[in-house]
């Protein structure tokens, strides 16, 4: 005596229901991983894409002036909490004559901050404020007599 199965045929209303699961699955995936990513990027990258494309060539070519001075830099956090900036030329520190530099979050989450250097007698320059803990970005505008070089770090 066999047992015979009996299954019930698949019909219009299955696939249907297989075809709204996947695309509900789908569309909360993607609806969930959009506000996600609205919810953690905080700014623009620039103000206006068409004119920062115009000026790429221009960038190009400072940062081709800029390799061509022989500056290298290093960029610390000390133990305080300050950061701390020191420019080689061939390998032997170089005299600053003067630092801007702005702080800001990666995100744009918060306001940039003005960062104030002084000479730290050891060919360094150190800042006078002591850096908030989380991740920052560092941009420096580092000038050597009439020579100035522009530097982008992330700090932590």
């Amino acid at each position: 005596m066999s047992t015979l199965s009996v299954r019930k045929p698949f019909t219009g209303w299955h696939m249907t229901g297989i075809l709204v699961g996947f695309f509900a699955i789908v569309m909360a995936v993607n609806f969930t991983m959009a506000r996600l990513a609205f919810s953690t990027f905080g700014g623009k990258v620039v103000e206006n894409s068409y004119v920062a494309s115009q000026q790429y060539n221009d960038l190009l070519a400072r940062a081709e002036a800029q390799d061509a001075m022989g500056w290298d830099e290093v960029i610390t956090v000390d133990a305080d909490r300050h950061v701390r900036l020191t420019i080689t030329r061939q390998g032997k520190p170089l005299a600053i004559s003067g630092v801007t530099a702005t702080l800001s979050h990666p995100l744009g989450r918060v306001p940039a901050i003005d960062m104030h250097f002084v000479a730290d007698g050891l060919g360094s320059m150190r800042s006078r404020e002591a850096l908030a803990p989380g991740r920052w970005r560092l941009d420096a505008l580092v000038r050597h007599g009439t020579e100035e070089a522009r530097y982008r770090s992330d700090v932590q």
